[in-house]
């Protein structure tokens, strides 16, 4: 099997999470070869200045679009590499207790909060008014998806190497308090940002845990797409006769936690990053096959 076959096999088998993670390199990788870091082709164009946010909140009325791509580029390859390292980590911690779906709208809703406050930042505090510059980068994502998590399950142990031991909330104290110190030094807006996605994922749980979820409208987008774009199977209507005793009423929450079947599709893409795809047993490759499908 060839690296393309491997990658594409990675990319339709892979979870949301896994698909994010492409997305975000693809952002990165087509336009650094066709007119950035390496050159096939020239063409001069500032293709940053067209997919990242501005300051300038009237440059938002000229690409409306760039208030959610600009959560899928980057400026450098280190910056893409820290980012999706980040991503990963605190997306596989998120997917321990919540679905894919709520990973996807928490990702995007969180950074459309972002880069609201980016903009604010730069129209309402004097040390901004006069600054022109633009955001780039999933930094204010992947601090609404980590510290989603950490206000969920502050108290998870994580394993650092030279460090042993942690709590989940020794990370997210450490990173936040990196943007509070440097606020006043470079790039202001965009630690405002990393700010303004940290308080979304806080803001995300404490409501979701009592029964409302603020990005369930992106999720009822991303389903209307779906239903429109997407095919589904008919099933049989099955009409089946049993006693039934209604339960006490009681409130329900709206925190959805993953199923079996999502749990060991987990599991097998962990075996697939830690060992490769061909570490997987048959009845593992028929099993992702089967729920690729579905």
């Amino acid at each position: 099997m060839s690296i393309i076959e491997d990658l594409k096999l990675q990319f339709k088998i892979g979870d949301v999470l896994t698909k994010l993670i492409f997305w975000n390199i693809a952002f990165f990788a087509i336009p650094s070869v066709l007119f950035g870091i390496l050159p096939l082709f020239k063409i001069n164009i500032n293709y940053l200045s067209y997919v990242s946010l501005s300051s300038n909140p009237n440059d938002l009325l000229l690409k409306p679009w760039s208030i959610f791509t600009y959560a899928f580029c980057h400026s450098s390859i280190l910056h893409i590499l820290f980012n999706l390292i980040m991503l990963n980590f605190a997306g596989r911690l998120f997917l321990i207790f919540f679905n894919q779906k709520q990973l996807l709208s928490l990702y995007f809703v969180g950074s459309l909060f972002a880069g609201f406050i980016f903009l604010l930042s730069y129209m309402f505090f004097p040390a901004l008014a006069n600054v022109n510059t633009a955001l780039v980068g999933a930094s204010a994502s992947v601090m609404a998806i980590l510290f989603a998590t950490v206000t969920y399950s502050p108290l998870m142990n994580i394993r650092l190497l030279l460090f042993g031991n942690v709590k989940l909330w020794h990370i997210a104290l450490i990173l936040i308090v990196i943007d509070l110190f440097q606020l006043p030094m470079e790039n202001t807006g965009g630690h405002l940002a990393h700010i303004g996605g940290a308080f979304f994922g806080y803001i995300y749980i404490r409501l979701l845990k009592n029964g409302t979820d603020i990005c369930n409208w992106f999720t009822l987008i991303i389903d209307a797409f779906s239903s429109i774009f997407g095919s589904r199977k008919s099933k049989p209507f099955k009409k089946v006769h049993r006693t039934y005793k209604a339960p006490a009423e009681k409130r329900v929450s709206k925190i959805v936690t993953k199923d079996k079947v999502q749990q060991q599709i987990d599991e097998i893409l962990d075996k697939i990053s830690q060992s490769g795809y061909d570490s997987l047993s048959s009845e593992e490759k028929e099993f992702l096959f089967k729920a690729g499908k579905q």
